[in-house]
Formats: structure tokens, C-alpha cells, sequence
């Protein structure tokens, strides 16, 4: 079995826990690939480039939070590759497993027991008169919003060809079920089990109060036009890849056949997850069965 370990950057923690895991699953036969940047301050043997550990091992670990994990989302989901998420700090919806719970969980793995969920992903691609410019994936959310300036930004919605509205307002999110307990929650949006295929668009401080957050199925062709002359208006992708959206630019987006592979804890479900992140029940306390 191959194992690889990528880690958030410039925090000393991982460097600890990469060394002794290493040798732990060592002692059990597993080969392990660390990324470069890691690697390298612990002279690991097997030091790649994080880009590269997808298509090398059998199984990717994640130490930080659910930023770091979204980035290596994009990365693993070309090649299937499932990933294991180990908080570092708080509970996060993606990290699922404690520092405390690694080597149980580890030993499930090498056992071969240990249960995958298939995470929907978005494709956007940005349409400029009759160029695409750029296409990517995103597992959380697609946001269009201004820059510095506090102005509102006018956004045109079609779905499956047909328009829906044009929302004047901060901004938008699209998102996936995944995103749904991010950005998209904050500004409103409705919480949406992983399993279900939808995607969520949820305006961001619109102007008239009438529009509200829409789930649409994830099957369907959504398109967004900067209709806006506002020149600092953007797109974000999963909070890490920003473009400068120019007027009368076309956000395409839809489901993409990839999925990202996640490996549940077995610790808790979603639901457990959810009341402790979102503090459910903290002043009533629990129910007794």
C-alpha cells in the first residue's frame, strides 16, 4: 500500500506527526510519499511535489483544515484518488478526524476497512465573446463579487437557457451541497445534505429582498452575466483562485463528471458534525434516548 501525506504550510505541527507516522506505517509495510516542501524539512526519503502525490499512492493525507483539503480536492479528484482529512485545529466539515483519532483511523486503513463518499464538483468555465478563458473545478463554491469599492454589481441568471433574474447585490455564490455549510451559509443559503445533486445560488446582500437563494438541480446549465460596468468585479474559486471578471463576461456552470472521494470518519456522521460546528442544542443541552 502507498500512502501520501500533504500537510498546510509553514505550521510546525505536521512536521511531528509526518516523521512518527512515517515510521509507524513503515513498520507496517506502507510505503509513504511526502510532499516536497514537507519532505524536505524532515529529509524524508520520498519527498515529491504535492501535484504528483495523486497519481503515485493508494490513499492522500490531509493535515490542516478544510481550506488545505479543497486544494488538494482539485488535485486528487483527476486521478480518484480518496482522501483522508485530520484537523489540526477545530472540527472542520472536511477534516473530520482528530489528531487524536490518526493511528485508529490508519489502522482501519491498511485493514481495508474504512468507507468512501463521492463529493459532487462543480465545472466553471468563463466565457469572453467567443473564447473560453479559463475552465476549472471547484468542490465548494463559485463566488462573483466586487472589489474594495462598496458599490452593487448587477449579475444576469439563466438556467437551462432561460433567465431567471438579474440580481443587484454584492454579489453571488454558487455552490455544492459540499459549500453549502461555507460562504453560501453565512450569506443565507440553505443547508444541503452532501448526497443530494443540486446546486445552491445564493445572492449576496441583494438589493430587493424578493430574491432569495434557489437549489436547482446540479444537472442544470446555469450561467451568470456580469452585466455590471463596476470594473473590480471577480470570480473565486473554492476561496483560492481569483479571476478579474471584465463586463458582459459569462460564467458557465454545471456538475462535472468527477467526483472527489472522501473518507468518512467513522467516529461521526454529518449530522454530528453539523450540531457541533454549528453549536445545536448547546443551551437546552441534549436529549435523553
Amino acid at each position: 500500500m502507498k500512502i501520501g501525506i500533504i500537510a498546510k504550510p509553514n505550521i510546525e505541527e505536521p512536521l511531528d506527526i509526518t516523521q512518527k507516522l512515517s515510521i509507524w506505517l513503515k513498520d507496517r509495510g506502507v510505503e509513504v510519499f511526502v510532499e516536497k516542501d514537507l519532505g524536505d524539512q524532515i529529509d524524508h526519503p520520498n519527498s515529491v511535489d504535492r501535484a504528483d502525490i495523486p497519481k503515485l499512492v493508494d490513499v492522500i493525507l490531509v493535515f490542516g483544515g478544510d481550506g488545505t483539503f479543497l486544494g488538494v480536492a482539485r488535485l486528487a479528484c483527476k486521478y480518484g484518488t480518496p482522501i483522508l482529512g485530520i484537523n489540526l485545529g477545530g472540527l472542520g466539515f472536511l477534516t473530520e478526524v482528530t489528531v487524536e483519532e490518526l493511528y485508529p483511523m490508519m489502522e482501519r486503513i491498511i485493514e481495508g476497512n474504512y468507507e468512501v463518499e463521492e463529493r459532487q464538483m462543480l465545472r466553471t468555465s468563463l466565457h469572453r465573446g467567443e473564447n473560453i478563458i479559463e475552465t476549472h473545478e471547484v468542490l465548494n463554491d463559485i463566488v462573483i463579487n466586487k472589489g474594495a469599492v462598496a458599490r452593487i454589481i448587477d449579475l444576469a441568471i439563466h438556467i437551462e437557457d432561460s433567465h431567471v433574474t438579474t440580481y443587484r447585490a454584492d454579489g453571488i455564490i454558487l455552490s455544492t451541497p459540499t459549500g453549502s455549510t461555507a460562504y453560501s451559509l453565512s450569506a443565507g443559503g440553505p443547508i444541503v445534505h452532501p448526497k443530494i445533486p443540486v446546486t445552491i445560488i445564493t445572492p449576496i446582500c441583494p438589493h430587493t429582498l424578493t430574491n432569495r437563494p434557489l437549489v436547482v438541480s446540479s444537472d442544470m446549465k446555469v450561467e451568470i452575466q456580469v452585466t455590471t460596468h463596476e470594473p473590480d468585479t471577480y470570480l473565486t474559486l473554492d476561496g483560492q483562485i481569483g479571476i478579474r471578471l471584465n463586463t458582459g463576461d459569462v460564467i458557465e456552470v454545471k456538475r462535472t463528471d468527477t467526483s472527489v472521494k472522501l473518507i468518512k470518519s467513522p467516529f461521526r456522521d454529518f449530522f454530528t458534525i453539523l450540531k457541533t460546528k454549528l453549536m445545536w442544542g448547546e443551551r437546552y443541552g441534549k436529549i435523553d434516548r
